[in-house]
């Protein structure tokens, strides 16, 4: 995934639990982990500003882009336009 989540970083900075960090933003810390641990596939910005209020920083401290690796097959296909099918077509 090229959008990487530094919240692990900005808790140490700030001397913080995950579990206070969700407490404090109102989200479960298993939800909170999720995003953390970068297996999320979204994030409201409600969510966002919560954090960013809660963490006193900005989006970009939290979240950033990394290019994804030029060997991923996940890559080549969504840069080549390929998709893959939902199954057969109706005729």
């Amino acid at each position: 995934m090229p959008i990487a989540v530094d919240i692990d970083v900005m808790l140490a900075k700030r001397k913080m639990s995950v579990g206070e960090l969700a407490d404090r933003v109102g989200i479960t810390p298993a939800n909170l982990a999720v995003l953390k641990n970068g297996r999320a596939k979204a994030v409201r910005f409600t969510t966002l500003a919560a954090l960013c209020e809660v963490l006193e920083c900005q989006p970009g401290d939290l979240l950033r882009w990394e290019p994804d690796d030029p060997g991923d097959p996940d890559r080549a296909a969504h840069e080549s336009g390929a998709s893959v099918p939902a199954g057969p077509s109706p005729r």
